[in-house]
């Protein structure tokens, strides 16, 4: 499968069964068998709101960005001790650019999905480039989780959710 593929689990019995998932997902990626473009793990709080937790630090990759940049240009234009203050300048800028960035699935999307979450669950949320489907079937067998939102095809989806719901063979 070689297209954008947006899944979406809840996991209702494990408050952490969208890290372990998560941790099998990215095992299969050093092995090439999927490519996830972005993946974000909801948990409800106890006072009712819905904490997100990205995958890709978009604050701390924005800073280096703009340090980078902004070390640069400074060096470029304003000498050895300018330097310096434009790349701290050009680190703060791209970390609030980071920050406020909005990457790969959206999190209103999320939010939204995510409103019967209890503070007892969590889902993930991946966005997959491409993905060898019987080996990422195989790898979440068991994993319990109950899909809420996919793209994939119908005969896919089904295939997914009974790993999901199988006991996973010894």
């Amino acid at each position: 499968m070689s297209m954008n593929t947006l899944i979406a689990i809840i996991f209702k019995h494990e408050e952490d069964g969208a890290e372990k998932a998560l941790q099998k997902l990215r095992s299969l990626e050093s092995e090439y068998l999927i490519d996830l473009e972005d993946a974000v793990i909801a948990h409800r709080r106890e006072d009712g709101k819905v904490r997100l937790t990205q995958s890709v630090n978009l604050t701390s990759a924005g800073a280096w960005n703009g340090a980078f940049w902004g070390l640069l240009i400074g060096f470029l234009f304003t000498g050895p001790m300018g330097w310096l203050v434009v790349g701290g300048i050009g680190a703060g800028f791209g970390a609030l650019a980071g920050y406020s960035t909005d990457y790969g699935i959206d999190d209103d999307f999320i939010k939204d999905l995510s409103k019967e979450l209890e503070p007892c669950c969590s889902a993930l949320f991946i966005l997959t480039r491409k993905m060898t489907v019987d080996k990422v079937l195989d790898e979440l067998e068991g994993t319990g989780g109950t899909i809420i939102k996919t793209s994939l095809s119908k005969d896919v989806e089904e295939k997914l959710q009974q790993a999901l719901q199988s006991e996973k063979a010894a």
